[in-house]
This record gives C-alpha cells, sequence and structure tokens, in this order.
C-alpha cells in the first residue's frame, strides 16, 4: 500500500522508489534513488524534479516492491549466458556473458506481457549481440504489485526462458570464390577479406579460400572438396544471378547439394541461394557482400555458426524486417 505525502513533510522518511531527474538533451536518471533518507535541503531540488507529493511505502504481506519484483521477473526470463543487473528506476537489465546468438520466444514474450502491469522489452531475436550487450530489459508498471502476478510470470517460464543467449561455436568455414575475372587475375578478388573479417569478428575462421572460373564442373568440385575435408559452412561467392553468365547457382546443384532456396525476401540479399550438401549448409552470395554494411548474410551467418540450421521457412520469414537500411548498421 502506498501514501502520498505532501513533500514538505517527507523529511527524515525514506523514499519508496528512484525519483527521475530529467535534463532535455543531455542526461535522464535518478536524482534519489530508493531509499534515500529525505533531508531538509532536499525539499527544493525535488520541488525543482517535479515532486510536490512523495511515496510513503507501507507494504501489505502479499505484495512486491517495484526493485523485488523486477528481480524476479528477470530472473525468471533468463536463460544462461546472461546476468542481470541491480534495479535503476524500478528497472532490470538482462545483459549478455558471452558473445552468441539471442532468440527469444515470441510466443511466451506476448504472453508474458499479457500478464498486465509488467514488462519485458527485448532486442530482435536472431542477432549477433557482443559480450556487455544489453539483451532486454523488464520492469512493474506500479511501484507495489500483488506477489501473486509475479508468481504466474514466474510459472510461465518454468519450463523455458524467454530469453536465451546460444554461444558462438568454432566452426571451419571454406570459401569458394567465382569468376573468371578473378580466376584468371584481371581483377582482385574483394570477397575474401570481407567474408573472413566476419566469420573472424564471430569466433570462426576461414580455413581455405579456392577461385574458381564460371564453369559449373569446376565450382562443384571445389563444394565437395570443401565437403571432404571436414568444412562446417560453405560459402560460395560471386555469379548468383540469373543471368546467362553467372554459373554459380548451377555449380552448387551439380555438387550434390539440395537447395532450399534460390531467392531470399531480403534486400540487399535478394538473390542469395541457401543448399545442403548432407548437413553441411552451403549459402550462395551474390555481389552485395562486397558494399553492402549488411546483407542476408550478415542476418544468416551467427545462425550458422552458431550450429542452427536453417531452412526454407527460416528464409521465407526474413521478409518482415527484410529491408535493411545502412544507417541501421
Amino acid at each position: 500500500m502506498l501514501k502520498v505525502i505532501p513533500v514538505e513533510e517527507a523529511v527524515g522518511l525514506p523514499l519508496a522508489h528512484d525519483i527521475t531527474e530529467i535534463v532535455p538533451g543531455k542526461h535522464k536518471g535518478p536524482a534519489f534513488r530508493r531509499g534515500h533518507v529525505v533531508q531538509p535541503q532536499d525539499i527544493s531540488k525535488l520541488l525543482d524534479v517535479g515532486k510536490a507529493h512523495i511515496y510513503v511505502m507501507e507494504l501489505e504481506k502479499d505484495e512486491l516492491h517495484e526493485e523485488d519484483a523486477a528481480r524476479r521477473l528477470a530472473k525468471a526470463a533468463a536463460g544462461p549466458n546472461i546476468r542481470l543487473t541491480d534495479p535503476v528506476e524500478g528497472r532490470v537489465n538482462l545483459v549478455a556473458q558471452i558473445s552468441g546468438l539471442l532468440k527469444v520466444d515470441s510466443d511466451l514474450l506476448y504472453r508474458f506481457n499479457s500478464l498486465g502491469d509488467l514488462i519485458l522489452a527485448t532486442l530482435p531475436e536472431n542477432r549477433y549481440v557482443r559480450q556487455g550487450d544489453v539483451l532486454a530489459g523488464t520492469r512493474t508498471i506500479p511501484v507495489a504489485v500483488k506477489e501473486e502476478l509475479i508468481q504466474r510470470a514466474e510459472a510461465l517460464c518454468k519450463d523455458r526462458p524467454i530469453v536465451t543467449l546460444l554461444p558462438m561455436l568454432m566452426k571451419r568455414v571454406h570459401l569458394v570464390v567465382t569468376g573468371s575475372e578473378v580466376f584468371t587475375g584481371r581483377i582482385e578478388d574483394g570477397f575474401e577479406p570481407v567474408v573472413s573479417r566476419k566469420v573472424s569478428e564471430m569466433g570462426s575462421n576461414v580455413e581455405s579460400v579456392k577461385l574458381a572460373p564460371d564453369d559449373p564442373d569446376v565450382i562443384a568440385g571445389h563444394i565437395k572438396n570443401a565437403h571432404r575435408a571436414g568444412a562446417d559452412v560453405i560459402l560460395v561467392s560471386g555469379g548468383m544471378s540469373v543471368d546467362p553468365d553467372d554459373k554459380t547457382p548451377e555449380g552448387i546443384r551439380r555438387s550434390g547439394a539440395k537447395v532450399e532456396t534460390h531467392g531470399f525476401p531480403v534486400l540487399p540479399g535478394s538473390m542469395f541461394l541457401m543448399a545442403y550438401l548432407d548437413q553441411t549448409p552451403v549459402m550462395g552470395l551474390s555481389g552485395c557482400v562486397l558494399h553492402d554494411p549488411f546483407t542476408a548474410f550478415d542476418a544468416l551467418l551467427p545462425r550458422l555458426l552458431a550450429g542452427e540450421r536453417v531452412t526454407r521457412a527460416d528464409i521465407m520469414a526474413l521478409g518482415h524486417g527484410g529491408l535493411q537500411r545502412k544507417h541501421d548498421h
């Protein structure tokens, strides 16, 4: 139960919750923390931040303070490899303890938020996150809530967490660069430096790079050799459009790989191809990887390096949010 009293009568009493100060364009944060005992000199600042009255809390035995509730909500929602922050202004953050692939159970998240008087907000799932990134934040809406509400939220997450962080695995990546102009040395390959950088940032490495002319049989041979050599992921770059000179898709098919889809609902990256040779993913990359900072390659690489199998259905689902904007990344 909360009591509201005039700020002038609050001297000597502990604050029931954080009081926020906002300086437009500069600062937003707690001016006073929960539990701070109000001093005579605090009255002026409390009035400055718009607090003519403050809350004094007398919790009933079946009630929880927002900070205690937020701690329990965060603990329920978080899976392994995630640490919880201390509450600030009633909010607890879920923070990545490792770099990895973020997974969010969106159905469970919807049910959690639908309980009312509490919220959990997350980053979009299936993105690569770095150690220290904030993945989600949770809090209650009122300063005090019934413990029964928190118990219902905890029961929802009893069998599985809402926010999960999968570790990146050390994958052996092989790259086949196609194009007669590269194969003959007329132009320098630009794919290898870009692909190697992105793969190594996620903890794996490109251990083999082969150049192939625009010949489907040669391309297929390199893919089969990579498979025999134990590649975990095979990337084939260049020549992915439907132009007569672009032979890469046919080369991937001739390797024996089963094509999930040629054509992604992602821009840039619409000409990408996803296939599997036995259990090994084979991804055909178009030229946009060379000049666009975020493409379908960036959307799917973390999932492949975390060991996920990417199906046609997964790729078709990328259309929602598939229009990439350069300034977002």
